[in-house]
């Protein structure tokens, strides 16, 4: 019996000392995987952080390139910006020359009857007038200017306001704001005088925003400078409101056409030569530049560089392709025509006093110039302005 217990024992004994040294095995294999595993995971660790220095080596990389090429595209607009502006002097330049010898052609090396050659130069001239569309009795130049009336304040501050100077017309035109799509048509002066005038006016919409205050109407199509671009012109019928025609004024969308008028790019008028438009040139130390304009086309007849300044303008206005420029001061004074442009070099600034207009309020942002009636429709300030201009002949400019 003694033996069974001790049998048994025993036998207890080595199982029990078989499941500690199983036990220590799995402690052993856990330890190991354990261990494995915080190896694996310390790897993984550190291929994420070299995965995160390389993402940022190329994010900086890439950052780097994007720097280049943008600086690139830069060079390359600027490049093609000098090319254009180089291809426009050159164009300028032969035009300019062409000019120049209709307006002295070359003489043969002999002698030549004083009364031919004047006669020469007289049918050169004629030419040259019929080139322009100048009419005979186109003949006038500023000798000053008068208020005739302030007719109201509408819109805002700066703007434009018109009559359509083509025969037989008497409607008004107003053009509120320096960047807009829409604006109104009266059937009279008298009806745009009247307290609650915009009631029983006409909105006419335009098919793109103008920019600036430089637009006019001129045979039932309005011409302005189209929003959002550099120098393009468009011509649009106001009744049925289609682009008829556009184009892109050259040299034009580097500089305001006056300073005191910074959202004005490119001014257009209308005199009794027809359509022009003004543009500030920085090549020529900001000095105005005018074009000639076919009114149906929007083709350039000629380009001329003027002695005028942009600088401490306001605006300007033409009387028989004379260019008279309004100037003013920043804080707003009286504004005078201190600088004149003749195209056909008879009168210059220095033949001519300047001229003020009457004190009123701070400053003009638009001058629009009616041939017939000889006044001037402007905005000062918010206010719609009328001045009666006074002319005498170039003539008699000249012999003074």
């Amino acid at each position: 019996m003694y033996g069974r217990w001790v049998l048994l024992a025993a036998g207890l004994l080595s199982l029990q000392i078989g499941h500690a040294q199983r036990m220590t095995q799995e402690m052993v294999m856990m330890q190991y995987f354990d261990r494995r595993l915080s190896e694996l995971e310390e790897r993984v660790n550190r291929c994420d952080q070299s995965v995160q220095t390389y993402e940022q080596k190329l994010y900086d990389i890439g950052k780097h390139l994007r720097g280049h090429l943008d600086g690139l595209g830069v060079f390359k607009a600027e490049m093609k910006s000098l090319m254009d502006s180089v291809l426009m002097r050159v164009e300028r330049t032969e035009r300019d020359i062409e000019y120049m010898e209709q307006q002295s052609p070359l003489q043969p090396c002999v002698d030549v009857d004083e009364a031919v050659l004047e006669e020469q130069v007289k049918e050169a001239q004629r030419e040259t007038k019929s080139k322009l569309g100048l009419k005979a009795d186109c003949d006038a130049v500023i000798k000053g200017v008068k208020s005739l009336k302030i007719l109201k304040r509408a819109g805002e501050a700066q703007g434009s306001w018109m009559k359509d100077p083509s025969k037989g017309s008497s409607k008004v035109y107003f053009f509120s704001g320096t960047r807009n799509s829409a604006f109104l048509e009266f059937s009279n002066l008298q009806a745009f005088t009247e307290l609650n005038s915009t009631q029983g006016a006409l909105k006419v919409q335009l098919p793109f925003p103008w920019q600036g205050t430089g637009h006019v109407v001129y045979h039932n199509f309005v011409y302005y400078h189209k929003a959002g671009t550099t120098n393009e012109i468009v011509k649009v019928h106001i009744r049925n409101g289609t682009v008829s025609d556009s184009m892109l004024l050259p040299g034009a969308g580097r500089l305001p056409a006056y300073s005191l008028t910074p959202q004005t790019i490119i001014d257009l008028a209308v005199d009794e030569l027809g359509l022009w438009a003004i543009h500030a040139d920085p090549d020529f130390g900001g000095n105005l530049v005018i074009t000639k304009l076919d009114r149906s086309s929007l083709a350039v007849e000629h380009i001329w560089d003027t002695e005028c300044k942009s600088r401490d303008a306001e605006a300007s206005f033409l009387i028989c392709g004379t260019l008279h420029v309004v100037y003013n001061s920043r804080s707003g004074g009286r504004s005078s025509v201190q600088c004149m442009y003749d195209i056909h070099d008879t009168i210059h600034s220095t033949d001519s006093p300047v001229f003020f207009f009457p004190k009123r309020y701070s400053s003009h942002s638009s001058m629009r110039y009616h041939p017939k009636d000889k006044q001037l429709y402007s905005w000062d300030d918010g206010y719609q302005t009328i001045y009666q201009v006074q002319t005498k002949r170039k003539n008699e400019v000249a012999s003074t």
